[in-house]
């Protein structure tokens, strides 16, 4: 692997979360608003918020953007910090269905429409059918479902130039090391934590490892605590939006963290003390893109499956963590006091 790898590695990446803003903006035009007004309508029951977050999230493929969503709304006074747990718990569910489409790449068959069911068979038709609509159609409806299409097609040529700069990389014991090195539960989640929070994307992160799989380098000993840590990483979006927000926003956002953070310490907890006690056959075997996105699925599903009666708890963790100081208690009428003292 060269210095050209790494470029179109870094191209495919640019590309990969070029098409999904692309596909969720032109998704939010063509709702005219109505996603918002969904959510704000339908979170009475945290059961509804839990199954409307993870449907959100699917349609816009990006937990990240759903989480900024939900700390908006709750920062603007349309959605109190309740209603927001079960959606943050859903959206962790809705994000998983980025890598089972991603994991499609993967299957070989020469059934013509096994065939078409791959990305890369697919996608390029999409493409061009988006790029006429998008350019021709002069009606605003039309040129949105073009954008979405487009945008898809990008995602998944992003993804293939991913994963065609990582092939070469099974052939070079230096970085097959590397990874082994990540068999550390601990370490491999960091990484993953880290990864997801430079990209903001846990989508994008989980997509690249499915890309490193391809090589058959890394085992599933590797990629799980990854997959862990992708899911703390990806609070980092939320917790940079919240940083100049009230409190409630913040109070959503750390709700985010702690869900996640809470989640993957009993995830880990249980999973390595059951195979410290019975070791599991597959851990050493290599991953594949459907491996992941499985092991994706199981683990945000099942954490919010514990997690999901803990909602208040976690609401009550995020108003000890921020406070209500005297600034606030004060208000409007601090405010106008300030003001009277002025010339």
């Amino acid at each position: 692997m060269n210095i050209f790898s790494i470029f179109l590695m870094a191209g495919g990446l640019v590309l990969f979360l070029s098409g999904m803003h692309f596909m969720g903006t032109n998704l939010s035009r063509l709702s005219g608003g109505r996603l918002e007004r969904i959510l704000k309508r339908l979170t009475s029951s945290p059961l509804r918020a839990v199954f409307l977050g993870a449907c959100v999230t699917a349609v816009i493929q990006s937990s990240s953007a759903a989480t900024v969503m939900v700390v908006g709304f709750v920062n603007s006074g349309i959605m109190t910090l309740h209603q927001a747990v079960g959606i943050i718990m859903g959206a962790n569910i809705g994000t998983t269905i980025t890598s089972w489409i991603l994991s499609l790449a993967g299957m070989e068959s020469g059934n013509f429409f096994v065939r078409m069911l791959r990305p890369d068979s697919f996608a390029p038709v999409l493409g061009v059918l988006g790029i006429c609509l998008y350019l021709f159609s002069k009606k605003g409806k039309k040129k949105n479902v073009g954008g979405i299409l487009l945008g898809f097609a990008v995602l998944m040529t992003g993804m293939e130039a991913m994963s065609g700069a990582a092939a070469p990389l099974k052939d070079i014991p230096s970085f097959t090391n590397l990874f082994l090195m990540f068999s550390n539960p601990v370490m491999g989640m960091l990484m993953g934590a880290l990864l997801t929070a430079v990209i903001q994307s846990s989508s994008a992160s989980v997509g690249i490892l499915q890309a490193l799989c391809a090589t058959g380098a890394v085992s599933y000993a590797s990629a799980i605590p990854i997959i862990m840590g992708q899911n703390i990483g990806t609070c980092a979006t939320a917790m940079l939006s919240a940083s100049r927000s009230g409190k409630n926003a913040k109070r959503a956002a750390f709700i985010h963290l702690y869900f996640n953070l809470i989640g993957t310490m009993l995830f880990m907890m249980v999973f390595y003390g059951l195979h410290r006690i019975q070791p599991f056959a597959f851990m050493e075997r290599s991953a594949d893109a459907t491996g992941i996105a499985a092991v994706h699925s199981i683990f945000n599903i099942a954490m919010t499956a514990v997690l999901f009666p803990m909602g208040g708890v976690l609401e009550k963790l995020a108003r000890l963590t921020v406070r209500d100081g005297k600034e606030q208690e004060i208000g409007f009428g601090h405010i106008i006091a300030h003001s009277a003292k002025r010339p």
